[in-house]
């Protein structure tokens, strides 16, 4: 579906839910009385309701709610599995001294380039994911020193970059 209808999508359905609470006049009913003896205990024990005054359920409140809500759909930008933007700081801080622009500095071969990665089988997320975690041959491990977001977070910048090094 395109972005388009899905907001829309979205938006008819936050707006058909919030006017449950929100259209004048859908004051909610009653409730429909218990039978046998537990309806006597509970009559017994409840104090009469104050009649209403109006039957409005009309609620400033859950306007705004309802309009928060379409403002959020409208105007929110779809979540990622992972934040590019966080795996490139990861990266700038962590791995960008041996891996500038893709390149290997300390073994020239091991490019993070995507036809290295192909040929190294590590064209994956997966993969990259473990190799950063657990490091191998000269890389070190970064398992003890990222938390599992951020290993995940640069893996995927790796991923979406080697294509454009």
């Amino acid at each position: 579906m395109s972005r388009t209808a899905c907001l829309t999508v979205a938006a008819s359905v936050a707006l058909y839910g919030a006017s449950c609470f929100v259209v004048p006049g859908s004051a909610p009913r009653g409730a429909p009385l218990m039978n046998g003896a537990m309806a006597d205990v509970e009559l017994a024990f409840s104090a009469p309701a104050p009649e209403s005054a109006s039957t409005s359920a009309f609620s400033p409140l859950a306007m705004g709610l309802a309009l928060g809500l379409l403002a959020a759909v409208l105007g929110g930008r779809p979540a990622l599995a992972a934040d590019l933007e966080n795996g490139e700081s990861i990266f700038l801080g962590n791995c960008a001294a041996c891996h500038a622009g893709g390149n290997n500095s300390v073994r020239a071969e091991k490019k993070i380039k995507k036809e290295e990665l192909i040929t190294y089988g590590k064209y994956d997320i997966g993969a990259i994911t473990t190799q950063v975690t657990n490091g191998y041959g000269a890389m070190p491990a970064f398992g003890e020193k990222l938390g599992p977001d951020d290993i995940d977070d640069v893996a995927n910048y790796v991923y979406n970059k080697a294509d454009k090094w």
